[in-house]
C-alpha cells in the first residue's frame, strides 16, 4: 500500500533536473571567496535576514505518469507563508481544493499532505529522526532552502565536511559524509553571492533533487527571495519531470499568535485513506 501510494505522490508532483545549473541568463564572472570559511558566512548571514514573509503564486507541473511514460501539464495557484529560521507553509489549490495540496514545517517536524481522491494521502515525520527529508517532493527542507530561510550550520566548515572550488561564474560549495560521498552542492553566483542552485545527492552519491532559483527580489532590509523556484528530481530512464514556482506579491508580514498555530502546527490527519510517518527516509503506514 505504501508503496502504490508513493508512485501516485510520484506521478503528480515528482521532479528530475539536470546535471549542470540551467542558467536564463549569462552571469558575470568575480574571483569569488578564498575560504569555505568565508562563503559559509556570507551564506549565514543572509539566512539570519529572513523575515516573516507571506506570498501568492503558481506552481506549474510537467510529469510522467508511470503507465506509458505520457508526459502531462498542470498548475494551480499556491499561497505561502514563511516564518523564519523553521516555520513554512504553503497551500496549493489542487483539483479546485484550496488546501489540495500542504507542506508544512515547524521547529520539531514537517508534513505533506495531498487530498484529491485517487490520492488522499498525508506524510510526516520529526526532523530528529531524518537527515534527509529531500526524497519527500516538495520537501520543506528543500523549500526552506531555496527561500533562504535555513541556515548553514557553523560547525560543518569546523569539521572539514565541506569544500570550495570555483567554476566560472559561481563558488560551488560540495558537502561530503565521513566516508567521502557527496551530500550536498550549492552553487553561489560569485558576484552578488546568491544562492542559484541546490543539488541534494543519494547516499550513493548520485543526485536525486536539484532547486534552481532565479530572479531574486528584496522584500526587507539584506533579504532576497527568488520568484523563481523550479525542484527537479532524476527519473527512470533520464525522464525529466519539474515543478516550477513562481512567487509574486511577497510580502514581509507579522503573525498572531492564532495564526502561527493555523499555519505552523502540524494538522491532524482526518479523513485520509493513507497515512504515513517518515523515519530515516523510509515510509511507515500509521492509523490515524
Amino acid at each position: 500500500m505504501a508503496k502504490r501510494a508513493i508512485i501516485l505522490l510520484a506521478a503528480l508532483l515528482s521532479v528530475s533536473g539536470g546535471c549542470k545549473p540551467g542558467m536564463r541568463r549569462a552571469l558575470p564572472v568575480c574571483p569569488g571567496k578564498g575560504t569555505v570559511e568565508a562563503a559559509l558566512a556570507v551564506l549565514r548571514s543572509q539566512s539570519e535576514k529572513a523575515l516573516p514573509l507571506k506570498s501568492t503564486g503558481t506552481c506549474r507541473l510537467e510529469y510522467y505518469t508511470e503507465a506509458g511514460g505520457k508526459r502531462h501539464k498542470e498548475a494551480f495557484a499556491v499561497r505561502l507563508w514563511l516564518n523564519p529560521p523553521a516555520q513554512i507553509c504553503l497551500h496549493g489549490d489542487v483539483a479546485l481544493d484550496a488546501r489540495g495540496l500542504v507542506l508544512g514545517a515547524n521547529e520539531q517536524e514537517f508534513w505533506l499532505s495531498i487530498r484529491p481522491k485517487k490520492i488522499s494521502s498525508y506524510w510526516w515525520g520529526l526532523w530528529s529522526k531524518n537527515n534527509k527529508t529531500f526524497n519527500l517532493m516538495l520537501s520543506p527542507q528543500v523549500v526552506l532552502e531555496a527561500v533562504g530561510a535555513a541556515a548553514v550550520d557553523p560547525e560543518l566548515a569546523e569539521q572539514g565536511e565541506w569544500t570550495l572550488v570555483n567554476e566560472g561564474p559561481f563558488d560551488v560549495l560540495t558537502r561530503r559524509d565521513a566516508n567521502g560521498v557527496t551530500i550536498k552542492k550549492i552553487y553561489v553566483s560569485s558576484c552578488d553571492y546568491r544562492v542559484r542552485r541546490i543539488e541534494y545527492f543519494d547516499e550513493f552519491g548520485r543526485i536525486g533533487v536539484a532547486a534552481d532559483l532565479d530572479r531574486y527580489e528584496e522584500v526587507g532590509e539584506g533579504f532576497f527571495v527568488p520568484r523563481s523556484i523550479k525542484v527537479s528530481r532524476y527519473g527512470p530512464g533520464r525522464m525529466r519531470d519539474s515543478a516550477a514556482i513562481t512567487l509574486r506579491s511577497a510580502k514581509v508580514t507579522s503573525f498572531s499568535d492564532k495564526q502561527a498555530e493555523i499555519l505552523f502546527v502540524r494538522p491532524r490527519p482526518d479523513r485520509f485513506k493513507q497515512v504515513y510517518e517518515v523515519v530515516g527516509g523510509k515510509w511507515i503506514e500509521r492509523s490515524q
